[in-house]
């Protein structure tokens, strides 16, 4: 693939010159003579130069939704020519928190299972710290987590964004709400996730930039899966915080809305997790396989 259309990739993602310069490992003067290239090559302005800050001109927009689709075959491309000179069988033993597990793997592993059908692929579901636990004991070879946090002793590789979203049912008497101020929130009955998950401590996080924290919530109670929560507020009028990627069902069919909160934003990044020097193998296939997906979903 031409080398410039990865350096115009990143910086158009990352929205700066330098940026793109470490994450290349090459000088600013080749990320710009690249890029001038490319509008010499297109005969057009790629970027809009502000001060110290640019932005994608509606060309740069128009090749970044290519270079998208074409980064992503060269991806399989390579993946697939390398099956041609490894041996592509054996197990995959993975795990994955409770979100991941439900509601973004399945799809992935379908199309991978089908592509690939001599792989036996075991899932283990559990929370983050579960799945880190469960690779430090060599129950996995291969972890996604949800969350913020990181062990010294484990690398982790960025797979998607997600982010936590409050909900209600739609014929319950909080359904009025629209919007909720924080103090709001802390005095709205809330049922969240478990200690040890991914989403709490997502929240937590994010309520300490407000500092609030936890115990100034009203928890109505605490559950073990995002399905739970969910059928808990089918029949209780109460909120949910959890991710907006487990209830687009729910808010499709109408049974829940999502209420946005004022000034608070929870993001997080899905990660896959591995130990530190692993390198290669079935597990390190299966992530660049996942690649496609990645810029697909968030």
């Amino acid at each position: 693939m031409d080398f410039r259309l990865k350096v115009f990739h990143s910086v158009a993602c990352n929205l700066s010159f330098t940026k793109a310069s470490r994450e290349l490992f090459i000088s600013q003067p080749a990320i710009s003579k690249h890029i001038h290239e490319l509008e010499v090559q297109y005969k057009t302005p790629l970027f809009e130069r502000t001060g110290n800050q640019i932005r994608l001109t509606r060309a740069g927009e128009l090749l970044l939704s290519h270079t998208h689709v074409l980064l992503a075959a060269y991806r399989q491309l390579d993946f697939e020519m390398n099956l041609l000179t490894n041996n592509f069988s054996g197990e995959l033993r993975l795990g994955a928190s409770t979100t991941i597990s439900q509601y973004v793997l399945p799809p992935v592993l379908a199309s991978f299972l089908k592509k690939f059908p001599d792989i036996k692929v075991s899932l283990l579901n559990g929370n983050s710290r579960d799945i880190e636990q469960a690779l430090r004991d060599g129950k996995i070879t291969l972890g996604l987590v949800e969350g913020n946090s990181r062990q010294n002793t484990m690398r982790y590789i960025p797979f998607m964004r997600d982010e936590l979203v409050v909900v209600t049912r739609t014929n319950g008497k909080f359904a009025h709400y629209d919007e909720l101020t924080l103090e709001q929130l802390c005095s709205l009955p809330v049922v969240l996730r478990e200690n040890g998950s991914g989403t709490l401590e997502v929240l937590e996080s994010a309520l300490a930039n407000h500092q609030i924290k936890l115990s100034q919530l009203n928890v109505l109670l605490q559950l073990g899966s995002t399905e739970s929560i969910k059928m808990f507020l089918e029949n209780t009028d109460a909120l949910g915080i959890i991710s907006i990627r487990a209830v687009t069902r729910e808010l499709m069919s109408g049974q829940l809305k999502v209420i946005d909160v004022e000034d608070l934003t929870a993001e997080r990044e899905f990660l896959f997790v591995e130990p530190q020097g692993q390198n290669g193998g079935i597990e390190e296939s299966f992530i660049r396989y996942t690649e496609q997906y990645g810029w697909v979903i968030t």
